[in-house]
């Protein structure tokens, strides 16, 4: 028999995805779809009474040791009722499955539905309840030891080493790459002249946009933890907060409605857990790190190659100038 050629990445079959799942959960029967490509790709699994989601990691994107730290995360939180998108155990009671893939060894995790849907504009009780859930989160991931194997968000890892990573992509923008090591000195200067040590610390998701939780009412859902690390908690608040100016950017929103949504967001956050003004005041600084740690991120996958082209860069820093210009303290020329 010919040898299949080499693959560097394949997507499996759902079809046969459906009788490996049907096999080795309790779900009786089901059917597969699959929904979308990412960090990992994503199926939709069906039985006559149930749905769930079927993870299978790109082995280039994750290893088994960043997959392991995720599902011991998001078990936890499930153990502490933290309302969250959990892997659900076999019948022989393994989360995580190993599959031979054309290109070798790829992992898959099956995990709840989250009930609802993504819900961009939230009313009153939506936000309120976002951040009671964003801090029962901490809660439980403030108490967890990091594992080590997923990222450390800090200055290094967000601001210092993607400004180098991103340096061939700004060839053609040499005045942006100028700007942007300008607004990184600032950035860390900012942080600097902080009490980062008195800064809460866990595991952090870094990723709370509204792709990333289900309403079903005023009941929410965290999924998606792909880019789950440990780092200041207030990087989530921060994730959070850049949906809200993103927003008002685009012109989907006014500034006063954004800071009122912000406002009632923190309020219901601060009922289950304290956040000091000094990490607040961090929230627009640490947002270049978000977007430079995610550029950085778009570099290093083929998938991503679209967002690092120069046209998509300068609009990421054309973002990045309104952030600081509107959101930093006056100071410099930025």
């Amino acid at each position: 028999m010919k040898p299949a050629f080499p693959a560097t990445y394949s997507t499996l079959c759902p079809i046969a995805l459906a009788s490996l799942i049907s096999e080795k959960y309790e779900t009786g029967n089901v059917q597969c779809k699959f929904l979308v490509r990412g960090v990992g790709d994503t199926y939709l699994v069906e039985s006559s009474k149930d749905r769930f989601i079927l993870r299978v990691y790109r082995s280039s994107h994750r290893n088994l040791p960043q997959i392991k730290e995720e599902v011991e995360l998001l078990l936890a939180l499930k153990q502490a009722d933290v309302s969250v998108s959990y892997p659900i155990p076999d019948v022989s009671g393994e989360a995580i499955q190993q599959l031979e893939a054309v290109e070798g060894n790829r992992y898959a995790v099956l995990f709840n539905y989250a009930p609802g849907r993504t819900v961009r504009i939230m009313n009153e009780n939506q936000l309120r309840t976002l951040g009671h859930e964003m801090a029962r989160f901490h809660n439980v991931s403030s108490t967890i030891g990091p594992g080590g194997a997923r990222w450390n968000f800090d200055p290094e890892t967000t601001l210092l080493r993607p400004l180098e990573i991103l340096k061939p992509a700004f060839a053609e923008d040499p005045e942006g790459y100028a700007w942007l090591r300008q607004a990184v000195a600032q950035a860390v200067k900012k942080l600097s002249s902080l009490n980062t040590a008195g800064f809460s610390k866990g595991y952090c998701h870094f990723d709370f946009l509204p792709k990333n939780f289900h309403f079903e009412g005023d009941s929410v859902t965290f999924f998606d933890f792909d880019f789950m690390g440990y780092g200041w908690l207030v990087n989530d608040i921060m994730s959070f907060w850049q949906h809200l100016i993103l927003d008002v950017y685009n012109g989907r929103t006014t500034q006063p409605a954004a800071n009122d949504a912000y406002s009632i967001f923190l309020d219901g956050y601060r009922e289950h857990r304290p956040v000091s003004e000094e990490e607040l005041a961090a929230v627009p600084y640490l947002s270049l790190g978000f977007w430079l740690f995610y550029m950085g991120f778009h570099t290093t996958h083929d998938q991503f190659y679209a967002f690092s082209q120069p046209s998509q860069v300068k609009l990421f820093t054309g973002i990045l100038r309104h952030i600081a210009a509107t959101y930093w303290d006056k100071e410099g020329d930025l």
